[in-house]
């Protein structure tokens, strides 16, 4: 990853992750075994809770694989990396105003999940202009 081209997005359009890209010869599941994609997962979680929240619904693609991963899983968080890697100058910022300004987003989908047709739900809070949540 250090040698690596930098990422624009955390995750490209119309990258859909399912369950039907698990490894299913014995070779690539030794392969696939010994790469640190938890360890991955860990790592961008920690960046998310810290200090970059925009990183969240990527991850949440990601995280649902850790059980069992196949290539087009370790590509989607080998791209948040890059993501996060291109961008590591960037960083929240509070504009000083005197008063708090707090605002509140929501947003839902139904039936994205291809696997399970579950509906995806997300939110954002920004406290003057930055977001927080």
């Amino acid at each position: 990853m250090k040698n690596s081209k930098r990422g624009f997005v955390p995750m490209s359009h119309g990258i859909s992750l399912s369950k039907s890209q698990y490894p299913t010869e014995l070779d690539e599941l030794k392969r696939m075994s010994s790469i640190p994609y938890a360890s991955a997962i860990g790592s961008i979680m920690y960046a998310m809770i810290s200090t970059r929240p925009n990183v969240a619904y990527a991850l949440s693609m990601c995280g649902r694989f850790q059980a069992n991963l196949g290539e087009a899983h370790w590509i989607g968080a080998k791209s948040i990396l890059k993501y996060l890697r291109g961008t590591k100058g960037l960083f929240l910022v509070y504009e000083g105003e005197r008063e708090l300004v707090i605002e509140g987003y929501t947003d839902a989908s139904f039936q994205t999940d291809i696997d399970d047709y579950r509906s995806y739900s997300g939110y954002i809070f920004r406290l003057n202009e930055t977001v927080v949540s």
